[in-house]
């Protein structure tokens, strides 16, 4: 490890981790960047384990060792600061201690991502990095075998999508669509239904479609509020609603989307 002891948060060398709470900022600079940030030992870790190259390592005094067991080429620089430091640098207190800047990996097509696939998530311009984060989660913890997000989607790189999806946005496959009318037709070649998980009075129950549930199947998500656009809509083959109960209509997307794919895993 090569270790590197900072005292001034404005050194040059610490650019990759300034203004973290500035999401605007960060969602412009780090995919033209091609970095993202990884928060915590265990999201570092996760990232290494697929594949991802860090860039550097910014780390607490206390944590340092941690850090020594994961980051084992002398090639990256660790640059070590006080508490005070990385908050005054980053915007907020960094209580897990570490954080990299890791080199952003190049999307697989659409195609790779779907071809041994039997059940994916697509995420229509859910803009909330937490609840994307938890559909990774989700979609790592009950079998779906990919996500797929529109071209308007928030990064599932960014910094609280990775932290929340507790790294697993690292081992679920997943790339960007194209616009609906390419993407319906790239996922129907492919022999996915697409089933949209939305409240309309010609949607069947979820429990009636996973009875018949096809082979293939894309779930549609879409934004808080809003729900799946009109294009959308009109791009699935199906209409999908979780039976509600005490006048409540729907769940938060990313709970409905861990009800959903219970309900869809192999069996």
């Amino acid at each position: 490890m090569h270790a590197i002891r900072i005292t001034d948060p404005a050194d040059k060398r610490l650019a990759d981790y300034r203004d973290l709470t500035d999401v605007a900022l960060r969602r412009v600079i780090e995919p033209e960047g091609g970095l993202y940030i990884a928060e915590s030992a265990k999201v570092i870790g996760r990232a290494l384990t697929a594949g991802h190259r860090p860039r550097s390592v910014l780390v607490q005094e206390k944590w340092l060792s941690d850090i020594e067991e994961l980051v084992t080429d002398a090639a990256v620089p660790t640059y070590v600061v006080t508490p005070e430091i990385a908050e005054s640098l980053t915007g907020y207190a960094v209580h897990r201690g570490a954080l990299a800047s890791m080199h952003r990996p190049e999307l697989p097509s659409l195609g790779e991502v779907v071809a041994d696939a039997r059940l994916v998530v697509v995420l229509e311009d859910i803009v909330d990095h937490t609840n994307v984060g938890a559909i990774f989660r989700a979609a790592a913890g009950l079998g779906a075998d990919a996500v797929l997000v529109s071209p308007r989607c928030a990064d599932p790189l960014y910094r609280r999508s990775v932290r929340v999806s507790m790294g697993t946005v690292f081992q679920v496959p997943w790339t960007r669509l194209p616009e609906w009318g390419e993407a319906r037709q790239v996922l129907h070649d492919a022999g996915f239904e697409l089933a949209a998980l939305a409240l309309s009075d010609a949607a069947v129950s979820l429990d009636a479609f996973s009875a018949r549930r096809p082979e293939r199947v894309a779930l549609m998500l879409g934004a808080e509020g809003d729900g799946l656009s009109r294009r959308a809509l009109e791009a699935a083959d199906t209409v999908v609603t979780i039976p509600m109960a005490g006048g409540v209509d729907s769940l938060n997307v990313a709970a409905a989307s861990a009800v959903a794919l219970w309900e869809l895993r192999a069996r």
